[in-house]
Parts: C-alpha cells; structure tokens; sequence
C-alpha cells in the first residue's frame, strides 16, 4: 500500500492559521499579563515599573494570598474525590442498567444550569430557618437542632458548604464522561474474562480500571483545573466573604485588580494561578502516563 506524502507546505497553510490563533489567544495573554506583573498600575493611570515587587508582596506580605491558595487546593482536591464515585456508580449503571445512560443524562441536568440559577437555589436552601432555608428546616424537623448553622456567613464552614454545591453540580459532568467509557468497552473481553473465572468486580479490576485509565485522567484533569480557576460560583453565593473566608485565588485577583484598582498585582496573582495550572497540568499528565505505559 502506498501511502500519500504531504508537502510540509501543505501541512503549515492548515495549521499556521489556527497556531497564530492560539498564539494570540493564550499565549499572547500569558505574556501580556506576566509584564502587568511588573508593574504598579490601577488599570487606567500611567504605569510604573516595580519589577518583582508585587510577586514578593503577594508571597511575603498579602494575609489573603496564601489562605486563598490552600482553600483553592483544596477546592481542587474535593473535586477529584468525586471521580472515583463517579466511575463506581458508572460501572453500576452499565452493569444493572440496561438504559443507564437515561439515568446518567438525569444527573447531568444540574451541568447545563447556569451556574447563577445553581448558586441562588443554594443560597436559599442554605438560609436560615426565618429565611425560609430548606436545610436548616429540614434538620430541625428531625430532630438536630444542633446541626444547624448559617452555612454561608460563618467563616469556618462558609466555604465547604460552597464545595458541596460544586460537588453535586458537576457530578454528573463526570459520571457521564466515565459512563461513556465503560460502555465502549468491548463486551467480548467481559465474555472472555468470564470464561478464565473473572467476573463482577474482579473482572473490573483487571479489565475496567486498566481500560478506563484515559477516560479518567481526563475527569481528573478537567476537574482539577477546573477547580483552580473556580470564581463564578464563589462569588454568586459569597463574593469571598465573610471577612475573605472563602476567597479562592481567582476571587482575589478579582478584588485585588477591580475593586482595589491594584491591576498590576491582580496581574501577578494572575501569573501565578497560570504556573499553577500549568504545573499540575504537567504532573497530572506524567502520572497517568505512568500508569498507562504499566498497564500497557
């Protein structure tokens, strides 16, 4: 069979086009908010450049930086734990299910809500009792008087209650995502399995998890980043508040470049959420490519 060689001309007059655009989209961005970095401006007034200055203050100096770091970890982390649930409750669904993918279209309807109808019908559920807020009441009439709270105004449980909301949104997200990688597996490497004596979970174990490797690095990695850069539901039901309690990184360069008029700064947090991204991004990918070339 012969096969066709392209010009390398060929080649770049289809790629160049959409490379110039990327380039300009994202890298160009990157570049530009990096210098902003190094510079001390409101957005609006003649610039001054302070070179580094604003990366130390944001690392030595900020009391919300690196508070607003650890609660975006952990945002990201509490992402990922639902990912294994996810491929569970997926490998349920095919198993039992012979329309499983009606019920996991089910649990994707919170994913196609905007995320401003999502955080104003948690908003409620979380009010108080005089407020009419659905889970106090509901925690009252069984009795726990005591498990009640103001969910989103007291500062040490005001942010787990805003990963929660995330959790149950985007669950079906990657439900559907590890539901449609389930289902492509071959049937016939269950049957043969099932000829050799492995069946129900053990068959998952050494056919299902090997297989299912890709399909779930990418729900990792979807929901990771997707983490780091959360805003929008933060500030629907908070704004960062109370007293920053539940800034997140991007919450804060929020405040830091349009409510402080501090844009240089807001830039460098900027610059860093990018690093960060990019270095997990990186991690994450060595990882699971580890672990493909092992099951390999």
């Amino acid at each position: 069979m012969k096969v066709l060689k392209v010009p390398a001309g060929t080649i770049a007059v289809f790629v160049l086009p959409c490379l110039l655009l990327y380039v300009c989209l994202v890298f160009v961005p990157i570049l530009v908010s990096f210098y902003s970095g190094l510079l001390k401006w409101d957005g609006i007034a003649n610039a001054e450049f302070i070179g580094l200055a604003n990366f130390r203050d944001m690392f030595a100096n900020d009391p919300v930086f690196w508070p607003s770091v650890r609660r975006t970890l952990l945002y990201a982390l509490a992402s990922m734990l639902e990912i294994p649930l996810c491929l569970w409750m997926a490998i349920l669904l095919h198993r039992y299910l012979k329309n499983g993918s009606r019920l996991a279209s089910i649990y994707f309807t919170p994913v196609i809500l905007s995320v401003v109808i999502i955080g104003q019908l948690w908003k409620t559920i979380y009010n108080p009792i005089s407020m009419g807020g659905m889970l106090n009441g509901v925690l009252v009439s069984l009795g726990l008087d005591n498990w009640t709270h103001n969910w989103l105004t007291e500062p040490s449980i005001a942010m787990y209650s805003i990963y929660l909301v995330s959790l149950w949104q985007y669950f079906g997200y990657h439900l559907l995502i590890q539901y449609t990688g389930v289902t492509n597996i071959p049937e016939e490497i269950y049957e043969a399995a099932k000829i050799d004596g492995a069946e129900g979970f053990k068959a998952d174990r050494f056919i299902t998890m090997p297989l299912i490797v890709p399909i779930f690095k990418i729900s990792i990695v979807l929901a990771f980043i997707g983490s780091l850069q959360a805003f929008d539901m933060v500030m629907v039901m908070t704004g960062g508040g109370p007293a920053h309690a539940t800034d997140v990184i991007s919450t804060h360069m929020y405040n830091s470049s349009f409510l402080s008029l501090k844009y240089g700064y807001g830039s460098a947090i900027a610059t860093f959420l990018v690093a960060v991204c990019l270095l997990f991004t990186v991690v994450i990918n060595f990882f699971f490519n580890k672990l493909e070339n092992r099951y390999s």
